[in-house]
């Protein structure tokens, strides 16, 4: 352990290179990681928010759920017999605040269920983001195909579908505005996969949430962005304590040659790269939670502390996998042969 501070102190510089480079990588990766699930909250809190169960649309739909038609008997029959079950739509569509701006949102309408808001006819819920732009509790927003106006009842926090806030709506209203007479869909809390009925087809809710547009595009690209940074800093890693091996060969012989064991050189560089790596990641866990504080409220971040100890854990094992496989030329020194190449 010994040897390994010293190393440090005395090639401090190197060490600080390395340490910026990791701080930098890690520090891209949190903030990354952090758009990627306010994102991925923005996109679909609706769904997100809801207990792990079953979705079911039409099969002719083709897993596009608003083009799904739940039939009004098979919907009936389902909610009898399953408890909690609840059938749903979700549309996207706008709203005239009281000045004649429209704002769009995704119209939300349920049956009898906890899991959803459920209003009076003429009544609308609306997420809290849309509070935040002026509208309030009392106001009455419009919408070009519908014949009565809405008044707002109050605000949710955190419902967003599709990156849009979210609208409860009466069942009443929504079908005059759609003429529609049959839900998109049915969600049953707490259902199996085994659970079928005719003409519809299953879906869990990570599989559901790849049936919305843009959801699994977005989130495949910045998931293997951050994947991509954590393998760059595990080359890094390799690159650095390789070519800091290569320079240390006659040392590695010479201690070799007075007994110091080949693990307890591997302890040491370990040693190096977990004071290295927690110092950065330290850094940038503090910055990227500054980060967090000072960034605008329309930008979507969340950066979890259980993403930032999964991510930290990764940062860990990639440096030591990184370090390990550069370390293994220490194996293969040979006393003799390493001091005589030093001498050279």
């Amino acid at each position: 352990m010994s040897i390994a501070w010293k190393e440090i102190l005395k090639n401090k510089v190197r060490f600080l290179i390395l340490g910026s480079i990791i701080f930098l990588v890690s520090l891209l990766t949190f903030i990354i990681s952090g758009l990627a699930n306010g994102l991925s909250q923005d996109n679909a809190a609706l769904i997100k928010d809801l207990p792990s169960g079953q979705f079911y649309m039409n099969q002719e739909a083709e897993e596009t759920y608003n083009l799904s038609r739940i039939d009004n008997s098979m919907q009936e029959k389902i909610i009898n017999q399953q408890k909690d079950a609840v059938a749903l739509s979700i549309q996207m569509g706008f709203l005239n605040d009281k000045s004649g701006k429209q704002r769009s949102v995704a119209f939300v309408t349920s049956t009898d269920s906890k899991l959803f808001k459920n209003v009076n006819r003429g009544e609308i819920v609306l997420d809290r983001s849309l509070e935040n732009k002026g509208i309030k509790v009392g106001d009455t927003l419009t919408h070009n195909q519908s014949s009565e106006k809405f008044t707002v009842k109050g605000f949710v926090d955190q419902k967003k579908f599709s990156h849009a806030p979210v609208a409860y709506l009466s069942m009443e209203n929504y079908k005059e505005i759609y003429r529609a007479e049959e839900m998109q869909l049915v969600f049953i809390p707490e259902g199996e996969s085994s659970q079928q009925f005719n003409g519809l087809q299953s879906f869990s809710n990570s599989d559901f949430l790849k049936t919305i547009p843009s959801y699994s595009a977005e989130q495949t690209s910045l998931n293997m962005i951050v994947w991509f940074l954590v393998v760059i800093s595990g080359m890094l890693f390799g690159i650095f304590f390789y070519m800091m091996n290569v320079q240390k060969t006659g040392l590695f012989g010479i201690l070799k040659a007075i007994g110091v064991k080949t693990s307890d050189l591997f302890k040491m560089m370990w040693t190096q790269m977990l004071f290295i790596t927690i110092i950065a990641l330290s850094l940038s866990v503090t910055c990227s939670q500054f980060f967090n504080r000072v960034a605008p409220k329309d930008m979507p971040f969340s950066l979890t502390t259980e993403t930032i100890v999964q991510l930290s854990i990764v940062f860990l094992i990639i440096g030591f996998i990184g370090a390990t496989l550069s370390g293994l030329q220490i194996k293969r020194v040979e006393p003799l042969q390493a001091i005589q190449q030093g001498e050279v």
